[in-house]
């Protein structure tokens, strides 16, 4: 891989007495595709020594919940069953008390000869890392696998998606042949780590199948869906999705009652999948625009495919990376003062305007309101896990229009998402919340109370726009 991928944390040789290589999974939770398991597995063949993957999973972290817990521990599964089958040492930790797993990764890495990590831009996991730094005493590396264009090819944040879109289109194609190994643990034998110390896994054991979820210190309020999580399951939601989804995609995409999204967003969210994967079963032997072809920034004509797939990989890949790269260039992209000036100057004209309906958090978390789309929404989030597409964006607009101030409507935004959403806490969606509030827009005349120049959206312009009386009924009270 490319060493811009690579963020070097402490920078001295691997440890030539070390007794293995450590790769601390906390992002790209799977074992294909996966360019910081590359990297690991290539420090441990340079060294000649095993390698041990760590994947372990916080009680304390914001909104931890059966839901949330229940996703990734099915991805457990997935990752140790493939790391057995390769004779790799997997050790999966789910903390039964907060701070219970404090000591881990400075256990062992003070037994490895280097340790790599993933690197992502968001939510906690970026203090996370820097709070981990001091642990490591060995070379330790924070490796970028969140999309097709490496994080630090930008050097600045980009303001809008046409502006990003015209940067991608203009640098991906030099980007596209910088693919991850599909399987990472193949080819030659590492040697076999033996078991841990008895101690050590007294202290913390590894996880076991089945785990009682109800015994932990979480949200029990917040139960898991009837979606599954692991590299398996994404992997099947991605074949269903190209089989029978993709064609029509840019036709049914924003029709509720159809419910025609591709449903990749958990799984790219937890790392589960990759964009990568995606693009190569989507677009198979995909390298270059046509010849001849501009990077104009526009939204359709670039890829060369048809509109459909142009009309989904403008969503994975330009939108996603869009949030990642405003995450990683900005300090306040997760946050109401992240929003361009313009759009912040709007709601503040209007802040003091009068609300016709005002709603208390705990009502719009339990769809206690007049508006029986948006409760079809909200329902949907708090039993399912997400949103339809089209309607995330409403559902945002009317809880600014229902708060008391734009600034407590964005917090409410991200608790109510960052909660119940299976995608919740990623770049793309905060850049999501953001845009019902500006971000990536432009100013909308005519200028409205409440909205000022924020982009207007009703429930009843939705209504007779869109198909939702099949939504509506499977998301009623």
């Amino acid at each position: 891989m490319n060493t811009i991928r690579i963020r070097v944390l402490h920078d001295v040789p691997p440890r030539a007495d070390g007794d293995l290589v450590l790769y601390w999974m906390t992002a790209a939770r799977r074992t294909t595709h996966n360019f910081a398991l590359q990297r690991a597995v290539a420090i441990a063949r340079q060294v000649q020594r095993p390698l041990l993957v760590l994947e372990a999973l916080r009680v304390a972290y914001p909104h931890a919940s059966e839901r949330l817990h229940r996703f990734v521990i099915d991805g457990m599964a997935d990752n140790g069953a493939r790391c057995e089958a390769a004779g790799i040492a997997y050790h999966p930790y789910v903390e039964p008390l907060p701070g219970a797993g404090r000591g881990l990764l400075a256990a062992l890495a003070a037994r490895a000869c280097a340790v790599v990590t993933d690197d992502f831009p968001a939510f906690f996991l970026p203090r996370m890392l820097a709070a981990a730094v001091p642990q490591v005493p060995c070379r330790f590396e924070a490796v970028d696998g969140n999309g097709l264009l490496p994080l630090d090819v930008p050097e600045r944040a980009y303001p809008t998606a046409y502006a990003f879109r015209r940067f991608l289109q203009a640098r991906l194609p030099a980007w596209i042949a910088d693919a991850p190994d599909p399987d990472p643990l193949q080819g030659p034998a590492l040697p076999r780590l033996g078991p841990l110390p008895a101690a050590f896994l007294e202290r913390w054991p590894a996880a076991v199948p089945g785990l009682d979820l109800g015994r932990l210190p979480i949200d029990h309020a917040v139960a898991p869906t009837a979606l599954r999580g692991g590299e398996q399951a994404g992997r099947a939601c991605l074949q269903r999705f190209v089989a029978r989804g993709l064609a029509r995609y840019d036709l049914d995409r924003d029709d509720p009652d159809l419910d025609a999204s591709s449903g990749l967003s958990p799984y790219l969210h937890f790392g589960h999948i990759a964009t990568h994967e995606v693009l190569a079963s989507v677009a198979p032997g995909w390298s270059a625009p046509p010849a001849g072809r501009r990077p104009d920034g526009t939204r359709a004509g670039w890829w060369g495919l048809p509109p459909a797939h142009e009309a989904f990989l403008d969503q994975v890949v330009t939108w996603r990376e869009l949030g990642a790269n405003n995450c990683r260039h900005r300090g306040d992209a997760e946050s109401y003062d992240g929003l361009p000036p313009w759009a912040r100057a709007s709601l503040e004209r209007h802040a003091a305007d009068p609300r016709p309906h005002l709603y208390a958090l705990d009502e719009l978390d339990a769809a206690r309101t007049h508006d029986l789309l948006w409760n079809a929404a909200q329902r949907q989030l708090v039993r399912e896990g997400r949103i339809h597409t089209y309607l995330r964006m409403l559902w945002g607009k009317k809880i600014l229009e229902w708060s008391p101030t734009p600034r407590d409507a964005f917090d409410r935004m991200v608790h109510l998402n960052d909660r119940y959403a299976l995608d919740g806490r990623d770049p793309n969606s905060y850049s999501g919340i953001a845009w019902c509030l500006g971000r990536h827009d432009r100013p909308w005349g005519p200028e409205r109370p409440i909205f000022g120049t924020i982009r207007y959206m009703t429930s009843e312009n939705t209504a007779r726009k869109l198909h939702v009386r099949e939504y509506l009924r499977r998301h009623g009270p």
